[in-house]
């Protein structure tokens, strides 16, 4: 029993399992930094599709000249093809394939978190979205919808109406998906502009920004 313990819990030191904590912490903000380092080129992707130039886009992602360069070299399409990121991408917030869905739900829950200072049950869930602890799994996702459904109920009498009604027609799609709106590289003329070359986290993140700047006009 001793030499176990002097294995594990040295006097003066970690242990093991303090030590596994601590590093575990660790990789989940390295593995959000990665993920966020991941997003910003998909992003970068679809602007370069939008047509903007690289100076616009060096400037609004603070990056510089030569990082955005390399970048366009790599993204930018063959003059002889016709790419999807060259159709302009529809954003219009009533769209419901579930990435979609999730983007508006997450934005929800941030704003009601900051409404209420923090005090939301959801707020840890967007606190370990933020920091990459908490992924947009379905099991993830159902318990998000139950944690702002408890403060919209709860703080019924303070929170924007516009909120109950944002989470009403966020819950029915999620409940009812549509078809995905994310398509293969080979979508159709007809498919949804754009949808071909955004991804399930570009997606989200557009939806998040969009649903929270609607939140922001409606104020």
């Amino acid at each position: 029993m001793a030499g176990e313990e002097s294995t594990h819990r040295i006097p003066g030191m970690l242990t093991e399992e303090q030590a596994g904590r601590m590093l575990a912490d660790m990789n989940e903000v390295i593995r959000a930094g990665e993920e966020m380092r991941k997003l910003r080129a998909e992003m970068i992707k679809l602007f370069i599709g939008f047509g903007w130039t690289q100076d616009r886009i060096a400037r609004l992602a603070a990056m510089s000249q030569p990082a955005v360069s390399k970048q366009m070299a790599k993204y930018r399409p063959d003059d002889d093809q016709t790419s999807p990121a060259e159709l302009p991408m529809e954003l219009s917030l009533d769209q419901y394939d579930i990435p979609w869905l999730e983007g508006r739900l997450w934005a929800l829950a941030e704003e009601i978190s900051e409404a209420l200072s923090d005090t939301a049950r959801c707020t840890r869930h967007v606190n370990a979205v933020a920091r990459g602890r908490k992924r947009f799994t379905p099991e993830n996702v159902d318990e998000l919808r139950r944690l702002v459904e408890e403060d919209l109920r709860r703080h019924r009498a303070t929170l924007p109406v516009g909120y109950r009604h944002a989470y009403d027609r966020i819950s029915r799609g999620l409940d009812i998906p549509s078809k995905p709106t994310v398509t293969s590289a080979s979508a159709s003329a007809d498919a949804t502009p754009g949808a071909a070359i955004a991804s399930a986290s570009v997606r989200r993140a557009l939806a998040h920004r969009i649903q929270r700047d609607r939140f922001r006009d409606d104020a």
